[in-house]
């Protein structure tokens, strides 16, 4: 293959690139995604790795043909959520049925949703997958841009974007900087069997060694994330399984009984990643190679689809003597993004500083303000509102 000529050349095919490839291809566009490892067909075993997929984020992959490919009995529907504060009687709810929604989010995992966008593509006219295929060169000029692809097998494009992760190879390319900041943190990850039902609710403890949250998971399971300091969460990784069940069930009040460990835990670490612009000349960025939030409120990947959505309505939207690459045309794209990027960015990041400070003014202010919060219907109801976006 000498070369390829189309209108967007997708780097990364993980949850948001697979999906703006899908949305593409759907609107008639010529799509080429380039992808070093496709993902493979997933265990039988429960995924470590989960996603609270908000109402918003599901229709999209509804309107993709993906959401109704996923095995429905290993989707588990939200329908309340409680938080707590480090200090006794502070409580925040949410409540699907008093939004006035089916729920609050779906709980999916992560390689199920990816081999299920993958097959997806595999039926989308105009998309062509490169994989395994990995970038060797960017060089743009006023008509589109050339990927180098090592091999020497070349893709002509409109526009490059990238969708490579925190560390995309595109965005370095293209010549954009990003501030990365380390919280000092892993998220430990793992999934339990629980003695007692968990009634469709997420639970979340802001604690003095970090933020635990248990998502419900279909049958009396629960996957737990527990974001927490680097050296807390290797010991939690070395705990055999009988005393991480312990140290787990401890932490989360007993609220479901005894536990069983289902998923051996796993960390990863946790940063706050921000690059100077989500578009260059001919060059776009989605999800984790734009920016990496803090984990605590689950919305990254709802993030990151709401940028696939975007940039494909940018697209799809330009005017007839524009191309993809125009610049016009991504200026509108990132336009669009900044307000939610800035509203989730702050919340997150305000909320590990503010439960991270130590003293008693600082722990009588956030715990004041979760249960001041918990009595403000309005203020619950725009909070749902935001969330489900």
């Amino acid at each position: 293959m000498a070369g390829v000529d189309c209108h967007v050349a997708i780097v990364g095919a993980g949850l948001v690139g697979a999906s703006l490839a899908a949305a593409l291809g759907r609107a008639g566009l010529e799509v080429v995604l380039v992808e070093p490892a496709p993902p493979a067909a997933p265990a039988a075993q429960w995924d470590a790795r989960i996603y609270a997929i908000s109402p918003a984020a599901r229709d999209f992959l509804g309107a993709l043909g993906v959401w109704d490919a996923l095995d429905a009995a290993r989707i588990q529907p939200v329908a309340r959520m409680a938080i707590f504060g480090d200090a006794a009687g502070s409580r925040l709810e949410f409540s699907a049925y008093e939004a006035g929604i089916g729920a609050l989010a779906h709980i999916a995992e992560s390689a199920r949703l990816a081999h299920a966008l993958w097959d997806a593509l595999g039926r989308t006219p105009g998309v062509r997958r490169l994989a395994p295929a990995r970038c060797a060169d960017l060089a743009v000029d006023a008509r589109g841009a050339t990927l180098a692809l090592e091999g020497g097998a070349t893709v002509r494009t409109e526009l490059v974007v990238g969708a490579d992760g925190a560390q995309s190879w595109v965005r370095r390319a293209a010549g954009l900087t990003a501030r990365a900041t380390s919280y000092g943190e892993l998220g430990v990850v793992a999934n339990f069997a629980a003695a007692a039902p968990h009634g469709a609710t997420a639970c979340q403890w802001f604690r003095p060694d970090g933020v635990l949250a248990w998502l419900p998971l279909p049958g009396n399971r629960m996957s737990m994330v527990w974001s927490t300091a680097d050296a807390h969460a290797r010991e939690l990784l070395e705990l055999p399984a009988d005393r991480l069940c312990r140290r787990v069930g401890e932490a989360g009040r007993a609220a479901l009984g005894g536990l069983e460990l289902v998923t051996p835990a796993r960390g990863f670490p946790l940063q706050r990643l921000t690059a100077e612009s989500m578009i260059a000349p001919r060059v776009a960025l989605v999800g984790d190679a734009a920016h990496v939030v803090h984990p605590l409120a689950g919305q990254g990947v709802n993030l990151g689809f709401g940028d696939a959505q975007a940039l494909a309505r940018a697209l799809e939207g330009r005017e007839p003597f524009r191309d993809c690459g125009d610049r016009a045309v991504l200026r509108r794209y990132e336009r669009s993004r900044a307000e939610a990027i800035l509203a989730l960015r702050s919340v997150t990041d305000g909320l590990a500083r503010l439960f991270a400070a130590p003293g008693a003014a600082a722990a009588r202010a956030r715990n004041l303000g979760l249960s001041l919060t918990d009595r403000s219907a309005l203020v619950k109801n725009l909070l749902v509102a935001r969330a489900i976006a």
